[in-house]
């Protein structure tokens, strides 16, 4: 087993995330199994109950996970499946510490961070690292760990001194580590200062690691001097310096590491075979990125939200509706509208909001209304869908999205004017989303209903079906689907009849035909709504089949795909040989989505 480590350094948010999933692409590509692990860390268990303004979103995995938004970014970009304990945290490390002194299992020892806090680390990374990630149960050959946070921070230094340890543990022929850190540019001059790097490799080799590879971020490309300085300053040779810079598309930074000859570096300092054929392997990634440098056709579509300061918070709902958009040769605009803004009792004072936040509804290709939890903007959010279904404009709601459609449909539809969610009123006499009874009231982390779960379709001719039968088994009809859950939240279904009698149709439920998984209302272009949450599951190469119809319909585009399948010019797949075209897996075309720097996570 090789285990690469990614620190970072200077300032986060700087893309380690990208850089190790970037590694782990670039390891693949040679015929290795990957797996990766994010160090986090915060006390917390786990992410659940982070506010989204604080990390971002809460990423969900198959068992349940409540995880760090990065591990999204490994599975989407290595297409893998992981597991909770791929996440470590500090709360996760100390609570099962503490629970085996409580046991008697240190024999009366005192219990200390060295050695027993950072000798559970170790033994967790060894442990989780051989955990299989692919359906065929393959044994990882290789770990890629990011380490949160940056060098120096006080609550790593138990992280740090445990992968010092560890190295050792491995065997330096198993152990390369990359440091990534900031090329910051200060003043009028452009010119890139290396002093805060230097400073960080310093604190760093303080601490017991040294880097195999230093990796320098920047906005603009890294001049020959200034690496030469970084390699002479830092003690490594000039071959260990990578300059990142941004770049219009994260898909060409697994080819911009390959093209400074990392893949040689690694395959020398750890003695890997590497195939004659792994150019082709990468050759998918610069595809990909040639492809959204052709995308000129645009579909606009509004995201009404309640975290819309912070982009992050909706990280996954943004990479489907790329990925999607990729998929069906459109260049993504995303307008961005937060849900209270749509409100006008809330904007007396500010009117200008309010008129713009209606400008970008009114002149959306399609609306996206997705999961979150509170009160606020609320009723934003049910405006947003009765505008998309009184005007016949595509509609796609994720989880509360779903929960909104259905307070508005009951309200406007079956004149329920006090039609409400027990989330925001108790005393509603019509409460046509209540709280799920299984979930606990007194505790909010890992208590809500979580993970893969199944829903069956209830109706044989709905969209919902033929879309997951056309994207996912090339026209081969399907009876469920497995999509992952986060929700404490569903829909009454005490209301379900008459809602169905007044045109609005439950089409996917749970196996036990007790909870409404998919609504649609079958008139109009799109209206479609998820409880489940399928932004969790989109691929670069492979879209997830509601967003894909979501941006078809958006485009004027989802009737004759629904009625040729594959067979119309935008989706006619360039299908080569089995050996030569990397998008062959693909039942429709792949193209690349909007422009992104680096610095933000697949």
């Amino acid at each position: 087993m090789k285990y690469f480590v990614v620190s970072g350094g200077v300032i986060s948010g700087i893309g380690k995330g990208v850089i190790a999933s970037s590694v782990g692409v670039l390891l693949k590509s040679i015929g290795l199994n990957v797996t990766s692990i994010k160090i986090d860390p915060y006390l917390n268990i786990d992410a659940g109950t982070f506010s989204p303004y604080e990390h971002g979103e809460v990423f969900v995995l198959d068992d349940g996970g409540e995880v760090d938004l990065d591990l999204g970014n490994y599975e989407r970009f290595l297409d893998i499946k992981l597991h909770r304990d791929n996440n470590i945290t500090t709360g996760k490390i100390y609570r099962d510490v503490i629970e085996r002194e409580r046991k008697g299992d240190y024999l009366g020892r005192t219990v200390q961070v060295v050695p027993h806090i950072t000798d559970a680390i170790q033994d967790w990374i060894e442990r989780v690292a051989r955990v299989p990630v692919d359906k065929d149960g393959n044994t990882p050959d290789v770990c890629v760990i990011e380490l949160g946070g940056t060098v120096g921070d006080i609550e790593s230094m138990p992280f740090v001194e445990a992968l010092r340890q560890f190295q050792f543990r491995v065997g330096r022929e198993n152990f390369c580590q990359l440091h990534v850190s900031l090329l910051p540019v200060v003043g009028a001059s452009g010119e890139q200062k290396t002093k805060p790097t230097q400073h960080s490799i310093r604190e760093l080799r303080g601490l017991g690691l040294s880097p195999d590879i230093i990796v320098c971020r920047s906005q603009t490309p890294v001049e020959a001097s200034i690496r030469a300085k970084v390699a002479m300053f830092c003690h490594v040779a000039s071959e260990q310096v990578i300059a990142v810079h941004d770049l219009s598309s994260i898909y060409r930074v697994p080819l911009l590491l390959e093209s400074q000859g990392l893949i040689k570096y690694f395959a020398n300092r750890l003695n890997l075979q590497i195939p004659q054929a792994f150019p082709m392997l990468l050759s998918r990634w610069g595809q990909l990125a040639d492809r959204y440098d052709r995308l000129f056709e645009e579909v606009r579509i509004c995201i009404v939200g309640k975290y819309t300061g912070l982009s992050d918070s909706y990280l996954s709902v943004i990479k489907s509706l790329q990925h999607a958009s990729l998929a069906a040769n459109r260049k993504l605009k995303i307008e961005w509208v937060e849900a209270a803004d749509l409100e006008s009792t809330s904007n007396d004072d500010h009117p200008v909001k309010y008129h713009e936040a209606w400008q970008k509804l009114c002149s959306a290709n399609g609306i996206l209304v997705p999961g979150g939890f509170g009160e606020r903007g609320i009723e934003g959010k049910i405006a947003a869908a009765k505008w998309a279904r009184e005007h016949n404009i595509p509609y796609f709601g994720i989880c509360l999205g779903l929960q909104t459609a259905v307070i508005e449909f009951a309200r406007n539809v079956l004149g329920l004017k006090d039609a409400n969610s027990a989330e925001f009123s108790s005393t509603t006499a019509n409460p046509v989303v209540v709280y799920m009874p299984e979930i606990s009231t007194t505790h909010k982390g890992g208590t809500m209903r979580l993970g893969l779960r199944r829903t069956v379709f209830k109706h044989p001719n709905c969209l919902s079906r033929k879309l997951y039968s056309l994207v996912n088994h090339n026209a081969v009809d399907t009876d469920y689907v497995e999509e992952r859950h986060r929700h404490r939240y569903e829909v009454n279904i005490k209301y379900v009849k008459e809602l169905e009698a007044a045109g609005m149709k439950f089409v996917g439920h749970d196996i036990e035909g007790e909870r409404m998984e998919i609504v649609e209302i079958p008139d109009r272009k799109f209206f479609v709504a998820a409880q489940y949450h399928p932004e969790y599951l989109t691929r670069p190469l492979h879209p997830t089949p509601l967003f894909l119809g979501f941006i078809l319909a958006s485009s004027g585009l989802l009737d004759e795909f629904i009625a040729k399948g594959t067979g119309v010019e935008a989706y006619t797949a360039v299908r080569q040989s089995a050996s030569g075209d990397p998008f062959e897996n693909l039942h429709i075309p792949a193209t690349p989505s909007s422009a992104l720097s680096t610095t933000d996570s697949e």
